[in-house]
Protein backbone atom coordinates (compact mmCIF):
# COMPACT_ATOMS: atom_id res chain seq x y z
CA UNK A 1 0.00 0.00 0.00
CA UNK A 2 2.76 2.55 0.89
CA UNK A 3 4.54 1.76 -2.62
CA UNK A 4 1.37 2.31 -4.26
CA UNK A 5 0.79 5.53 -2.89
CA UNK A 6 4.43 6.79 -2.92
CA UNK A 7 3.95 5.80 -6.83
CA UNK A 8 0.94 7.89 -6.96
CA UNK A 9 2.43 10.94 -5.46
CA UNK A 10 5.36 11.18 -7.82
CA UNK A 11 2.90 10.78 -11.04
CA UNK A 12 1.28 13.88 -9.64
CA UNK A 13 4.53 15.47 -9.45
CA UNK A 14 5.38 15.00 -12.95
CA UNK A 15 2.05 15.52 -13.97
CA UNK A 16 2.24 18.98 -12.36
CA UNK A 17 5.90 19.70 -13.88
CA UNK A 18 4.16 18.71 -17.22
CA UNK A 19 1.44 21.34 -16.98
CA UNK A 20 3.59 24.08 -15.84
CA UNK A 21 2.59 24.01 -12.34
CA UNK A 22 5.37 24.25 -9.62
CA UNK A 23 8.79 24.41 -9.87
CA UNK A 24 10.77 26.07 -6.63
CA UNK A 25 12.28 29.85 -6.37
CA UNK A 26 14.33 31.05 -9.44
CA UNK A 27 18.01 31.79 -8.23
CA UNK A 28 19.22 35.12 -8.08
CA UNK A 29 21.45 35.58 -10.99
CA UNK A 30 23.27 38.76 -12.25
CA UNK A 31 23.00 40.00 -15.61
CA UNK A 32 24.47 43.36 -15.71
CA UNK A 33 25.41 46.15 -12.92
CA UNK A 34 22.99 48.62 -15.00
CA UNK A 35 19.12 48.50 -15.68
CA UNK A 36 19.00 46.66 -19.24
CA UNK A 37 15.54 46.80 -21.72
CA UNK A 38 15.25 42.87 -22.93
CA UNK A 39 13.35 41.28 -25.40
CA UNK A 40 12.28 37.35 -25.09
CA UNK A 41 10.57 35.40 -27.50
CA UNK A 42 9.49 32.14 -26.18
CA UNK A 43 9.07 34.28 -23.14
CA UNK A 44 6.09 31.62 -21.98
CA UNK A 45 8.05 28.51 -22.48
CA UNK A 46 9.81 26.31 -20.14
CA UNK A 47 13.06 28.10 -20.31
CA UNK A 48 11.81 31.81 -20.94
CA UNK A 49 9.82 31.63 -17.79
CA UNK A 50 12.94 31.25 -15.84
CA UNK A 51 14.66 33.64 -17.75
CA UNK A 52 12.03 35.94 -17.82
CA UNK A 53 11.55 35.83 -13.99
CA UNK A 54 15.67 35.85 -13.49
CA UNK A 55 15.92 39.25 -15.28
CA UNK A 56 13.16 40.88 -13.49
CA UNK A 57 14.84 39.87 -10.28
CA UNK A 58 17.67 41.47 -11.74
CA UNK A 59 15.88 44.57 -12.25
CA UNK A 60 15.45 44.54 -15.64
CA UNK A 61 12.70 45.86 -18.22
CA UNK A 62 10.98 43.06 -20.01
CA UNK A 63 9.31 42.74 -22.97
CA UNK A 64 8.05 39.41 -24.38
CA UNK A 65 6.92 38.38 -27.91
CA UNK A 66 3.60 35.83 -27.55
CA UNK A 67 1.02 34.81 -29.78
CA UNK A 68 -1.31 35.30 -26.89
CA UNK A 69 0.05 38.60 -25.31
CA UNK A 70 -2.91 38.82 -22.82
CA UNK A 71 -2.17 35.67 -21.37
CA UNK A 72 1.43 36.76 -21.17
CA UNK A 73 1.30 39.36 -19.39
CA UNK A 74 -1.07 37.29 -16.63
CA UNK A 75 1.57 34.97 -16.64
CA UNK A 76 3.78 37.49 -15.13
CA UNK A 77 1.53 39.46 -13.04
CA UNK A 78 1.65 42.31 -15.62
CA UNK A 79 5.67 42.67 -14.71
CA UNK A 80 6.35 42.39 -18.38
CA UNK A 81 5.56 44.30 -21.76
CA UNK A 82 4.14 41.83 -24.04
CA UNK A 83 3.06 42.33 -27.87
CA UNK A 84 2.02 40.11 -30.26
CA UNK A 85 4.50 40.27 -33.36
CA UNK A 86 7.63 42.27 -33.83
CA UNK A 87 5.49 44.40 -36.38
CA UNK A 88 3.76 45.89 -33.02
CA UNK A 89 6.97 46.53 -31.24
CA UNK A 90 7.42 50.33 -32.86
CA UNK A 91 10.87 50.44 -34.23
CA UNK A 92 11.69 53.32 -31.66
CA UNK A 93 11.79 50.91 -28.76
CA UNK A 94 15.22 50.74 -27.05
CA UNK A 95 16.09 47.05 -26.91
CA UNK A 96 19.71 46.30 -25.83
CA UNK A 97 19.50 42.74 -25.73
CA UNK A 98 17.49 40.45 -27.36
CA UNK A 99 16.99 36.42 -26.73
CA UNK A 100 15.48 34.64 -28.72
CA UNK A 101 13.79 31.55 -28.10
CA UNK A 102 10.57 30.69 -30.32
CA UNK A 103 10.11 27.70 -31.36
CA UNK A 104 7.54 24.88 -31.87
CA UNK A 105 8.45 21.64 -30.10
CA UNK A 106 10.98 19.40 -31.97
CA UNK A 107 9.56 16.39 -30.15
CA UNK A 108 6.06 15.05 -31.76
CA UNK A 109 4.43 13.90 -34.71
CA UNK A 110 6.71 12.48 -37.49
CA UNK A 111 8.74 14.57 -39.30
CA UNK A 112 6.54 15.02 -42.57
CA UNK A 113 7.61 17.58 -45.56
CA UNK A 114 4.60 19.64 -43.69
CA UNK A 115 6.21 19.11 -39.90
CA UNK A 116 9.38 19.81 -41.16
CA UNK A 117 8.19 23.18 -42.77
CA UNK A 118 6.02 24.25 -39.42
CA UNK A 119 9.74 23.58 -37.57
CA UNK A 120 11.50 25.46 -39.95
CA UNK A 121 8.69 28.47 -39.85
CA UNK A 122 8.58 28.72 -35.88
CA UNK A 123 12.00 29.18 -36.19
CA UNK A 124 13.90 30.44 -39.17
CA UNK A 125 10.81 32.40 -40.24
CA UNK A 126 10.43 33.93 -36.52
CA UNK A 127 13.96 34.90 -36.18
CA UNK A 128 14.24 36.51 -39.49
CA UNK A 129 11.45 38.72 -38.28
CA UNK A 130 13.71 39.51 -34.83
CA UNK A 131 16.83 40.36 -37.76
CA UNK A 132 14.28 42.57 -39.61
CA UNK A 133 13.02 44.79 -36.68
CA UNK A 134 16.63 44.94 -35.70
CA UNK A 135 16.99 46.24 -39.14
CA UNK A 136 14.48 48.92 -38.39
CA UNK A 137 15.15 49.68 -35.14
CA UNK A 138 16.48 53.31 -34.42
CA UNK A 139 18.54 52.03 -31.40
CA UNK A 140 20.52 48.82 -32.51
CA UNK A 141 20.86 45.96 -29.69
CA UNK A 142 24.52 45.19 -28.81
CA UNK A 143 23.74 41.67 -28.27
CA UNK A 144 21.40 38.93 -29.76
CA UNK A 145 21.52 36.01 -27.66
CA UNK A 146 19.47 33.08 -29.98
CA UNK A 147 18.47 29.28 -28.99
CA UNK A 148 20.19 26.54 -31.16
CA UNK A 149 20.31 22.46 -30.10
CA UNK A 150 23.00 20.23 -30.00
CA UNK A 151 21.37 18.73 -32.72
CA UNK A 152 23.29 20.91 -35.09
CA UNK A 153 26.21 17.99 -34.91
CA UNK A 154 23.67 15.27 -36.28
CA UNK A 155 23.98 12.27 -34.33
CA UNK A 156 26.75 10.47 -33.39
CA UNK A 157 26.59 6.20 -33.54
CA UNK A 158 26.49 4.02 -30.65
CA UNK A 159 30.14 2.92 -29.24
CA UNK A 160 31.39 6.51 -30.36
CA UNK A 161 32.75 8.05 -27.03
CA UNK A 162 34.49 11.18 -29.12
CA UNK A 163 33.45 14.35 -27.56
CA UNK A 164 31.81 16.74 -30.19
CA UNK A 165 32.68 20.63 -28.94
CA UNK A 166 31.59 24.05 -30.85
CA UNK A 167 34.12 23.33 -34.07
CA UNK A 168 32.71 20.18 -34.88
CA UNK A 169 30.63 20.00 -37.90
CA UNK A 170 27.15 19.24 -39.04
CA UNK A 171 26.16 16.45 -40.85
CA UNK A 172 23.28 16.48 -43.73
CA UNK A 173 20.64 15.28 -41.83
CA UNK A 174 17.24 17.48 -41.10
CA UNK A 175 18.09 18.25 -37.33
CA UNK A 176 21.69 19.41 -38.10
CA UNK A 177 19.91 21.59 -41.10
CA UNK A 178 17.55 23.12 -39.13
CA UNK A 179 20.07 24.36 -36.44
CA UNK A 180 22.65 25.35 -38.72
CA UNK A 181 19.74 27.22 -41.13
CA UNK A 182 18.51 28.81 -37.15
CA UNK A 183 21.93 29.64 -36.67
CA UNK A 184 22.85 31.19 -40.01
CA UNK A 185 19.34 32.97 -39.94
CA UNK A 186 20.29 35.06 -36.40
CA UNK A 187 23.69 35.77 -38.41
CA UNK A 188 21.97 38.16 -40.01
CA UNK A 189 21.75 40.79 -37.12
CA UNK A 190 25.82 40.94 -37.16
CA UNK A 191 25.50 43.06 -40.37
CA UNK A 192 24.04 45.73 -38.09
CA UNK A 193 26.43 46.01 -35.69
CA UNK A 194 24.68 43.36 -33.16
CA UNK A 195 26.65 40.57 -31.54
CA UNK A 196 25.43 37.32 -31.83
CA UNK A 197 25.55 34.00 -30.13
CA UNK A 198 24.46 30.57 -30.63
CA UNK A 199 23.67 28.90 -27.40
CA UNK A 200 23.20 24.85 -28.53
CA UNK A 201 21.01 23.65 -25.60
CA UNK A 202 21.39 19.84 -24.68
CA UNK A 203 18.23 18.30 -23.03
CA UNK A 204 16.75 20.99 -20.12
CA UNK A 205 16.35 19.63 -17.08
CA UNK A 206 14.12 21.30 -14.68
CA UNK A 207 10.52 20.90 -13.56
CA UNK A 208 9.02 21.07 -17.10
CA UNK A 209 10.21 20.84 -20.85
CA UNK A 210 10.53 17.13 -21.35
CA UNK A 211 11.59 15.61 -17.90
CA UNK A 212 8.50 14.48 -16.46
CA UNK A 213 7.61 12.41 -19.56
CA UNK A 214 10.74 11.06 -19.59
CA UNK A 215 10.41 10.46 -15.50
CA UNK A 216 6.83 8.96 -15.95
CA UNK A 217 7.72 5.48 -16.70
CA UNK A 218 10.68 5.96 -13.83
CA UNK A 219 8.37 6.96 -11.29
CA UNK A 220 6.09 4.04 -12.42
CA UNK A 221 8.30 1.85 -11.39
CA UNK A 222 8.94 0.63 -15.33
CA UNK A 223 12.12 2.67 -16.07
CA UNK A 224 15.31 1.21 -17.78
CA UNK A 225 17.08 1.52 -20.93
CA UNK A 226 15.60 2.93 -24.35
CA UNK A 227 17.27 0.86 -26.82
CA UNK A 228 20.95 -0.09 -26.09
CA UNK A 229 20.97 2.35 -23.35
CA UNK A 230 24.41 2.87 -24.74
CA UNK A 231 23.44 6.21 -26.62
CA UNK A 232 24.59 9.48 -24.97
CA UNK A 233 22.72 11.84 -23.30
CA UNK A 234 23.90 15.53 -22.94
CA UNK A 235 21.84 17.62 -20.55
CA UNK A 236 21.86 20.90 -18.54
CA UNK A 237 19.83 22.10 -15.45
CA UNK A 238 17.67 25.22 -16.46
CA UNK A 239 19.04 27.26 -13.76
CA UNK A 240 23.07 26.62 -15.81
CA UNK A 241 20.96 27.76 -19.13
CA UNK A 242 19.78 30.96 -17.39
CA UNK A 243 23.42 31.21 -15.91
CA UNK A 244 24.79 30.69 -18.66
CA UNK A 245 23.08 33.00 -20.53
CA UNK A 246 23.87 36.00 -17.96
CA UNK A 247 27.62 34.81 -18.01
CA UNK A 248 27.58 35.09 -22.25
CA UNK A 249 26.27 38.49 -21.71
CA UNK A 250 28.71 39.42 -19.08
CA UNK A 251 31.27 38.20 -21.54
CA UNK A 252 29.98 40.32 -24.48
CA UNK A 253 30.27 43.41 -22.54
CA UNK A 254 33.93 42.54 -21.33
CA UNK A 255 34.72 41.56 -24.32
CA UNK A 256 32.77 43.52 -26.77
CA UNK A 257 32.93 41.99 -30.50
CA UNK A 258 30.12 44.12 -32.66
CA UNK A 259 29.26 42.32 -35.26
CA UNK A 260 30.71 39.04 -34.52
CA UNK A 261 29.12 35.52 -34.38
CA UNK A 262 29.32 32.87 -31.99
CA UNK A 263 28.35 29.45 -30.46
CA UNK A 264 28.38 27.81 -27.15
CA UNK A 265 27.33 24.45 -26.09
CA UNK A 266 25.27 24.63 -23.44
CA UNK A 267 25.11 21.30 -21.95
CA UNK A 268 26.77 19.93 -18.48
CA UNK A 269 30.38 18.68 -17.92
CA UNK A 270 28.81 15.08 -17.13
CA UNK A 271 27.67 13.37 -19.79
CA UNK A 272 25.74 10.35 -19.23
CA UNK A 273 24.49 7.12 -20.98
CA UNK A 274 20.68 6.75 -21.02
CA UNK A 275 20.70 4.21 -19.24
CA UNK A 276 22.98 5.52 -16.43
CA UNK A 277 20.19 8.63 -16.62
CA UNK A 278 18.05 6.13 -16.03
CA UNK A 279 19.69 4.28 -13.35
CA UNK A 280 20.37 7.94 -11.14
CA UNK A 281 16.93 8.88 -11.38
CA UNK A 282 15.45 5.89 -10.29
CA UNK A 283 18.23 6.09 -7.34
CA UNK A 284 16.74 9.23 -6.52
CA UNK A 285 13.08 8.29 -6.20
CA UNK A 286 13.83 5.17 -5.25
CA UNK A 287 12.31 2.81 -8.01
CA UNK A 288 13.67 -0.04 -9.78
CA UNK A 289 15.16 0.87 -13.32
CA UNK A 290 15.41 -3.18 -14.78
CA UNK A 291 12.55 -2.99 -17.87
CA UNK A 292 14.02 -2.45 -21.34
CA UNK A 293 11.99 -0.75 -23.67
CA UNK A 294 13.10 -2.14 -27.84
CA UNK A 295 14.29 0.69 -29.73
CA UNK A 296 12.35 -0.96 -33.10
CA UNK A 297 8.26 0.33 -32.35
CA UNK A 298 10.41 4.01 -32.26
CA UNK A 299 11.86 3.52 -35.28
CA UNK A 300 8.12 2.90 -36.30
CA UNK A 301 6.19 5.30 -34.82
CA UNK A 302 8.40 8.00 -35.12
CA UNK A 303 10.73 7.29 -38.29
CA UNK A 304 14.05 10.00 -38.71
CA UNK A 305 12.81 11.47 -35.58
CA UNK A 306 13.56 8.41 -33.14
CA UNK A 307 17.39 9.52 -33.74
CA UNK A 308 16.83 12.29 -31.05
CA UNK A 309 16.14 9.47 -28.52
CA UNK A 310 17.96 5.99 -29.97
CA UNK A 311 21.56 7.81 -31.06
CA UNK A 312 22.30 10.81 -29.39
CA UNK A 313 25.71 12.82 -28.56
CA UNK A 314 27.95 13.44 -26.38
CA UNK A 315 28.87 17.18 -26.78
CA UNK A 316 31.11 18.96 -23.87
CA UNK A 317 30.62 22.68 -23.32
CA UNK A 318 34.55 23.28 -24.57
CA UNK A 319 33.74 27.16 -24.62
CA UNK A 320 32.03 28.07 -21.41
CA UNK A 321 34.61 25.97 -19.41
CA UNK A 322 37.19 27.78 -21.11
CA UNK A 323 36.41 30.96 -19.84
CA UNK A 324 35.91 29.92 -16.29
CA UNK A 325 31.54 29.39 -15.96
CA UNK A 326 30.81 28.16 -12.85
CA UNK A 327 28.02 24.94 -13.47
CA UNK A 328 25.94 24.60 -10.61
CA UNK A 329 25.00 21.91 -11.31
CA UNK A 330 27.57 19.50 -13.19
CA UNK A 331 26.21 16.31 -12.50
CA UNK A 332 22.79 14.27 -13.28
CA UNK A 333 22.58 13.04 -9.52
CA UNK A 334 23.07 16.15 -7.90
CA UNK A 335 20.83 17.49 -10.66
CA UNK A 336 17.80 15.62 -10.30
CA UNK A 337 17.63 15.32 -6.60
CA UNK A 338 17.35 19.27 -6.57
CA UNK A 339 14.30 18.80 -8.46
CA UNK A 340 12.99 16.01 -6.36
CA UNK A 341 9.40 17.72 -4.43
CA UNK A 342 9.63 20.84 -6.90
Amino acid sequence: MTSTVSKLSGLREVIAAARGQGGGATPVISFDAHRRSVLVTGATGFVGQHLVRALLQDGHRVFALSRQPEAAARLFDGRVECVGSMEALPPQTRIEVVVNLAGARILGPRWSAARKEALRRSRIGLTRQVVDWIARADHKPFLLLNASAIGYYGIQRIGDESELDESSPPQPVFMSDLCREWEEAAGGAAQYGVQVECMRFGLVVGVGGALPMMLLPILLGLGGRLGSGRQWLSWIHVDDVVGGMAHRWRHALAHPRPGAIGASNFTAPECVTQAQFSEAAARIWRRPSFMPTPGWPLRLVLGEQSDLLLEGQRVAPRRLQREGFAFRYPGIAQALASLKGA
